[in-house]
Formats: C-alpha cells, structure tokens, sequence
C-alpha cells in the first residue's frame, strides 16, 4: 500500500504479526516517510501571479503606448507645418517634416525603447583526461586518502551511487591528499585553470580584444580572495583600468543567473558595450573531511567546472550574436529562516568547514521554484494558457486538481540546475515535461556531475553540440542555490545555430 500526502511520499509496509504485549496478534506496520519537492502548482499564490503581471505592465506598457504617442505628434506637427505657414507641398516642408520624425523616432529608440542585450556567444571549460574520476576510482581515492572514517564512506558510496552522476567527472587530485586541508594556493590555482581556460576558449571563437570589454563580472560562491577573482581575470588578461567590475560570492549555484540580471542592467546604463560573465565554482574549497553526514553531500555532487559568456548591447552585434535575452525573473525566500538556513557554510564541530545541505532543502526549493515559475507564467506564457489558468485560480474547485499551465508551449528547450538525478525527476514529474526536455540536464549530470552556476550553461553547449537549437527557439534556464533563491533566464536564438568547433562535449583529440 502506498499513499502520497502533501509533500511526503509515505509507504506503509506489513512487517507481520506482533507477538508479544496489549496487541498481540495484531498486524504490525512500519510507515517509511520521504520528503519532495511539492506540487509546484498546487495552491499557487496568487501574489506571484499578480507580481508577473506588474512585471509585464511596469516593463510592456510604454514600449506599446510611445509608437503611437509618436505617431499622433508626427501628424499634429505635420498639421502645423502646412496650416501655419501654407506651405502646401513645397520641398523645405517636407525635408522639415521629415526630421521632425526622425528626431522623434531617435528619441524613441534612443531613450525610451530598452536596448535587446545579446549573448555573443559562451565556452565551457572541459578539465583535462588525467583529472578524470570514475564513480569507483572516487571511492577507492577516498579509502586510501585515510580522511574520511567507515561511516562516511559508506554515506557517500550510497549518494554517488543514486546522485545520476556518470564515470567521467572531473576533480582536482589534491583532494585525496591524505590529511588534505583547504589552502588558498592550491584553490588560486584551480580558479586559474578553469577561468583562464573558458575566458581563453570564449575569446578565441569571438575574436573579441580583451581591451574593448567595459564590464565583468565573476561569480564563485565559497573561494573569496583578495584580490578577488575579478581581480586576477583583470590582471591575466589586461584589461582596461576603467573596467565596471564584480566579484559575487556566497550566492550558490543561482549565481550564474543574479550575474547575467547584473550584466544585463549594467549594459542598460553603459550602451553600445561588451560583458563578460564567468560562473564558477571551486571544488577544493568546498570539499569536506570531517564526519558530519549533512555536510558531505557538496563532495558526493560538486565536479569542476566553469563557463564564460560574452553579453552585448552593441546593435550590430545581433548579427553576430547567438541569442537574445528575453527575461529574467529571480525569487529569493531568505525572508524565512527556513530557507535562510537550508544551504549553509560552517564548521562542524571539529572545527572542519563545510557546506551543510538540510534534510528539508528538496521541500524550500520546490517552494522557491513553483513561486518563481508563477511570476515567470505572464510573461512567456501564450494568452489561452495564461487565460485558462488564471479562470481556474480564480474559480477553483477545491475539489479538483488544478489546472497545471502547459509551459512546453512557452519553451523549445530546458535547461535546469544538474544538481541530482532526484531534483530532475521531480521537474520532469511536476512540469509533466518529456525525456526529450530533460535530456540536456540529465546528461549533463552524467557527464559532467553538478558544477554548481556554470551547469545551465554545460547543457545549453550540449544543445548546440547536437544540432537542436534553431532560429526563433526559446530557451528556459532555471537555477537554484543557498538563500534560498530561484532563478529563471530565458533566451531566444537569433538563428540556427551550428555545432561549434571546439565544445566540452567533444573528445579533447576530436577535430571537427
């Protein structure tokens, strides 16, 4: 017998007849109870329903009302033009009239009609062959390392062998040290490695001079320098001394996101100019030695691994450019200690760092998610989906299900957070997506295992790699992390996109 109540999948299993005391003779049950993610859209608040409409009424409203604002001044000054001075049709009055609507329609573009920001084009680091770690190459280092005691070992055989996570992952070897201790010059010298090989990577496919980039911005969540990583990509490559430069930390595997939203509003302020992102994360400063169990998941999940990305706002740039940043729509619930807590980087009580990851955590996820799905909804959504889910929300049967928005008419691919085989069968449950929609975040887990903010990105590469993205796609990427927060960026392909000649997804000895 099995039955699911709210969030919780509950088994009730027969153990056999009690034998002994009051019930004697009575069956005797034990019931195994399992956290999930919730039904995203069950009970959906309608706070974040209406935020996605203020969203589209505050962003929307006067790119649609100035075209016509526009118009009626170019015709009443037109009016006084050939009325006032009865000019009739002569030449000067028209050349007049004509830059009156010019200067109009600058106005319009120039001020009032946002810039569409580009993504140029991105590059994902692949590590080398020799750093390479099979699931039972992991294990056996991890035994001979002497860090870890019987019962950790055995904790993390039991997650790696569920995670959905492949046998050609990548981590730094140092880990395995035996007695390892995290140090600031061996967890430089990954970042370096992994920035400086997708930054290298990404320039070389746009030919892009590192002089005419004005922004950057790097995201690493727990390896903090000073100077920070921003620092050192400004001191490897030269770039210039009057750069807009950003270094996010502490922000998790949705920081890709919240730096993609922070390009994309810098770009608004700074036109006509290039950004460059770099979403990473470093593996030897989150690995964890001590015994205990709720901070040694990030080792069962965490493999290296970063990408760079190259935005502008220049217009000629859409020729060039893959796609186009259509939203972006973040939710953070850090409002509630809850969340607040659900992901945290502390010592335990050995005074051993690391990253504790709840029991509860797929639970404040699901609720992260579904909030930020609901507020993404108005804006992606076709007008008969939004229509008929807005009329069941309103008139709702609390009796039936409710009516769960098709959002496969929104999006021609999806890209969700590769943090484990888990967390995407719940998406794929809940969203009622297909295995086609979820194989880029599947094998993307299975090649490359989680690697944290740069995953979306891995999966994306894999669609291109496989000749799936054509013009007019639409593309969701949907991240989570520690706050707790939830993260949508969705992308439109300005054309058909064709394999790339060097990608992570292909052999290091494969030319193409």
């Amino acid at each position: 017998m099995s039955t699911k109540i709210e969030n919780f999948s509950t088994d009730i299993v027969n153990t056999g007849v009690q034998d002994v005391g009051p019930y004697a003779g009575s069956l005797n049950f034990s019931i195994k109870v399992r956290r999930g993610l919730p039904n995203f859209l069950n009970s959906v608040n309608l706070k974040y329903v209406k935020l996605g409409y203020q969203y589209v009424i505050n962003h929307g409203f006067y790119i649609l009302i100035v075209p016509f604002v526009a118009i009626f001044c170019s015709a009443q000054l037109g009016k006084l033009i050939w009325d006032d001075y009865d000019l009739g049709y002569d030449f000067s009055s028209v050349i007049m009239f004509l830059g009156l609507l010019y200067l109009v329609h600058l106005v319009y573009v120039k001020f009032l009609l946002p810039r569409p920001i580009f993504l140029v084009d991105f590059a994902c680091y692949c590590p080398p062959k020799e750093l390479k770690v099979s699931k039972e190459k992991f294990m056996e280092l991890a035994r001979k390392s002497g860090n870890f005691d019987e019962k950790t070992l055995r904790f993390q055989e039991k997650a790696i062998k569920l995670s959905g996570i492949g046998d050609e992952t990548y981590l730094p070897k140092t880990i395995f040290h035996p007695g390892f201790n995290k140090n600031l010059k061996e967890s430089r010298e990954e970042a370096a490695m992994v920035i400086f090989g997708a930054v290298d990577d990404l320039l070389a496919a746009t030919k892009i001079k590192p002089k005419d980039i004005s922004i950057l911005i790097v995201n690493c969540s727990t390896l903090n320098t000073t100077p920070s990583l921003s620092a050192m990509v400004i001191n490897h490559y030269k770039l210039k001394n009057n750069i807009q430069s950003f270094n996010l930390g502490g922000m998790g595997c949705a920081a890709g996101t919240v730096a993609i939203d922070l390009a994309q509003d810098l770009l608004n302020v700074y036109p006509g100019s290039y950004a460059l992102v770099v979403s990473t994360e470093i593996v030897s400063h989150t690995w964890y030695t001590g015994k205990d169990l709720d901070m040694m998941l990030p080792n069962c999940f965490l493999r290296m691994g970063g990408a760079a990305m190259l935005l502008s706002n220049r217009r000629f740039a859409r020729f060039k450019a893959k796609y186009e940043l259509k939203q972006v729509v973040r939710t953070h619930k850090g409002i509630d200690n809850k969340s607040f807590n659900s992901i945290y980087l502390k010592e335990d009580e050995e005074g051993k760092l690391g990253i504790s990851v709840s029991k509860d955590v797929l639970e404040i996820g699901g609720h992260a998610v579904k909030a930020n799905i609901t507020t993404l909804g108005p804006l992606v959504l076709p007008f008969a989906e939004q229509f008929q889910f807005f009329t069941t929300l309103l008139f709702k049967n609390n009796s039936s299900r409710p009516y769960i928005p098709n959002y496969k008419q929104a999006f021609d691919h999806f890209c969700i957070l590769a943090t484990s085989k888990k967390v995407l069968d719940e998406f794929e449950k809940n969203l009622e997506l297909t295995k086609e929609h979820m194989e880029a975040s599947r094998k993307t887990l299975e090649r490359f295992g989680n690697t944290s903010s740069s995953s979306v990105w891995y999966e994306l590469a894999y669609l291109e790699a496989n000749n799936k993205m054509k013009r007019g796609d639409r593309i969701w990427q949907i991240t989570f992390g520690s706050g707790f927060k939830c993260n949508s960026a969705v992308w439109r392909a300005l054309r058909n996109i064709q394999r790339p000649k060097k990608s992570p997804w292909f052999h290091q000895e494969e030319t193409i």
